[in-house]
């Protein structure tokens, strides 16, 4: 039975790194994929799911008038979703449809909070709806698991207000353990 399966971790965790690997063995496996990255999401080029180690790859985008039910057939063996914190409700639904009823599985990885701690709405669904849920490990600099993010200005001073989407690598955020995240 196909699942719809989540992924998260706080920032730089690996997750880009983690679903480039899950496509490499799928198709060395002769088996076929089909990748998508947030349309928004444009730090290494729109279209490109990118690891911090290095590996890319051109992908598909999605934005928020993506139909999955209609973009996706059943001739692939998988799908699979970078930055799913950017999936609106509706298409998390769609993607659990995709894995119950047409039985492709589903591989989602994104952020489970922004940099308040306050959940993307995409990600809510998904602690809601997905089959499994996994979180992916990173430390703090403190030593601790890093379970939240924090965006920090151009002087790399912490912020607390904003919007809740501001695209950004490293030099915007960073990963922080509950304790850090309150005491700053």
């Amino acid at each position: 039975m196909a699942k719809l399966y989540f992924r998260y971790s706080a920032m730089n965790a690996g997750k880009s790194t983690a679903m480039l690997q899950v496509a490499h063995n799928y198709e060395e496996q002769g088996q076929a994929v089909r990748l998508f990255t947030a349309a928004i999401d444009n730090r290494y080029g729109v279209g490109k799911v990118t690891s911090r180690l290095g590996p890319q790859r051109e992908t598909e985008v999605f934005d928020a008038d993506t139909d999955f039910l209609k973009v996706i057939d059943q001739r692939i063996a998988c799908l699979l979703i970078d930055e799913a914190q950017f999936l609106t409700t509706v298409q998390v639904q769609q993607l659990h449809k995709l894995a119950q009823v047409r039985g492709i599985p589903v591989i989602s990885y994104g952020l489970r909070s922004d940099f308040r701690g306050e959940p993307f709405p995409g990600s809510a669904y998904l602690l809601a709806l997905a089959d499994d849920i996994e979180e992916l490990k990173n430390i703090c600099t403190c030593g601790k698991k890093a379970t939240m993010n924090i965006r920090v200005d151009q002087d790399g001073k912490r912020m607390k207000e904003g919007e809740q989407i501001s695209i950004g690598g490293n030099e915007s955020y960073r990963q922080a353990c509950g304790r850090c995240f309150y005491s700053e």
